[in-house]
């Protein structure tokens, strides 16, 4: 049977915890938005419109003597930016490599910060990623090879800001509130893709293309003041948090283990279905959200031959509807368990069902509607839209099943995710070479069926009950 744990109600939307649920949110958007410039700010980096010279990677506008023209304005600055001659499996690449970052700092952060406390790792990581965006366009400069590089560094430091967060909602979470505060957080990486992608064409327009790296930059480093002001890893710790809060976040948690763990149960958690089960979910659901996010600017421009403006624009909406439905999903998950209409194992296999199956009838139908604009958009739109739903199935379910070692599990799993999403891009990147149009058929496809592997493989074996080796305390060593 699931547990249903009872907790009295206390402020709820005014409390301190859904203040922290907030601040996550604005980090989540940082991060997303320095991932996601690059796939913006591409489309001018390489324009191809542009005059190419043979004898270099890159080409700049003619120079002109500043003292002669002291009133030249930002825009024609702008129109200066270097254009590089960078091959469409040069840019699959560059697009995967931060994700090759984030895969290999996943695991290890996520276990140091359930040792040391999330604040510092995720504050750290949080701070490189921001530095290392403001450096994207010098290092463009020098060639596609230190944008590899920087990438995948980039990649690590989002890979330790990604995880801990788990950690954080371990103490801070009541059980019946999980999805709504994890929803909150969530959200914000769906709302960032839809500021970076509604903006960043005109950014680029107005400004340049380096300009979208130097601003998302830039709010990165605020947010890293807010979040070591603000975020602690501990309720109990924290100098602002009412009595009353504390203690129906403590009583609420009680029934979970707390005890001080030096090891882990490997060997438990290899043999374990039900982890197994949301391994293959995060894979499935990243192979196609990557897509999406690296690609849809691409896709837009390419299928739908839009400006750059208007490109940027309408690869924003699905983020819009993804955040929208990010907190929803979570608002209506938690209102079916806290009424016991539906069992917890239950909730996470249903929303699970839908951000799976939804997108993938939206991704096969896409090759069929492309010559009619409003149904490829509206399309567009739903695939993102309805994969958010999973963030209330399978994306917090190691909360349920091991929530003493969720942020090492929730490395694990977006490792397994951050792997779906290197070899598609890599693949999109690779079919879309050969054949514009049955390269994206193809594309959608192989999305839709990957897909629809996690989600059998989930709903034959996912589970909601804290598993027998999360509630030990004497535990398997390495």
């Amino acid at each position: 049977m699931d547990e249903k744990p009872t907790t009295r109600k206390d402020s709820g939307f005014c409390s301190l915890r859904y203040g922290l649920a907030l601040i996550m949110h604005f980090s989540n958007f940082t991060m997303i938005t320095q991932r996601v410039s690059l796939s913006i700010a591409i489309i001018a980096m390489v324009n191809s419109t542009q005059h190419q010279d043979p004898d270099n990677t890159s080409t700049e506008g003619p120079l002109t003597d500043p003292l002669s023209n002291q009133s030249r304005s930002i825009k024609d600055f702008g129109t200066r930016a270097a254009v590089y001659q960078w091959s469409t499996e040069t840019q699959g690449i560059i697009f995967s490599s931060i994700s090759y970052g984030i895969i290999l700092t996943l695991i290890p952060s996520g276990y140091l910060a359930g040792i040391f406390g999330a604040k510092h790792i995720l504050g750290a990581g949080l701070l490189i990623s921001s530095l290392l965006t403001l450096f994207t366009p010098m290092a463009a400069e020098f060639g596609v090879i230190l944008v590899i590089a920087i990438r995948t560094v980039q990649g690590m430091a989002q890979g330790m800001a990604w995880t801990g967060q788990f950690t954080i909602w371990a103490k801070w979470a009541p059980p019946l509130e999980r999805s709504k505060l994890t929803s909150i957080a969530g959200s914000g990486a769906a709302f960032g893709s839809f500021i970076i992608l509604c903006v960043g064409g005109l950014i680029t327009q107005a400004l340049g293309w380096p300009f979208v790296f130097y601003i998302f930059g830039s709010i990165g480093c605020v947010c890293c003041v807010l979040w070591f002001t603000v975020i602690y890893d501990d309720p109990m710790n924290h100098p602002c948090i009412s009595g009353k809060e504390k203690e129906h976040i403590t009583s609420s948690l009680a029934q979970q283990s707390s005890s001080p763990r030096r090891s882990i149960p490997i060997k438990a958690m290899v043999r374990c279905l039900p982890l197994w089960a949301i391994f293959m979910g995060f894979f499935s659901h990243f192979w196609l959200c990557t897509i999406i996010i690296t690609y849809l600017p691409t896709y837009i421009s390419t299928v739908l031959h839009v400006n750059i403006r208007d490109s940027g624009v309408l690869s924003s909406l699905p983020f819009i509807a993804a955040s929208s439905c990010t907190v929803l999903g979570g608002q209506m998950a938690d209102f079916l368990l806290s009424r016991n209409l539906l069992s917890l194992i239950t909730v996470r296999k249903l929303f699970s069902s839908l951000g799976l199956l939804l997108p993938s009838l939206c991704a096969v139908a896409l090759p069929f509607v492309t010559s009619s604009y409003i149904t490829t958009i509206v399309l567009l739109i739903l695939i993102p839209g309805t994969s958010n739903l999973c963030d209330s199935g399978f994306i917090i379910n190691t909360l349920d099943v091991a929530p003493r070692y969720a942020s090492f599990l929730m490395g694990i799993s977006r490792g397994f995710g951050l792997t779906a999403g290197i070899i598609s891009s890599t693949t999109t990147g690779f079919l879309i070479s050969q054949d514009s149009e049955s390269g994206w058929r193809n594309v959608f496809f192989l999305s839709a069926a990957v897909n629809m592997f996690g989600l059998i493989f989930y709903l034959i074996f996912g589970q909601a009950e804290i598993q027998n080796w999360a509630k030990e305390r004497t535990l398997t060593r390495f």
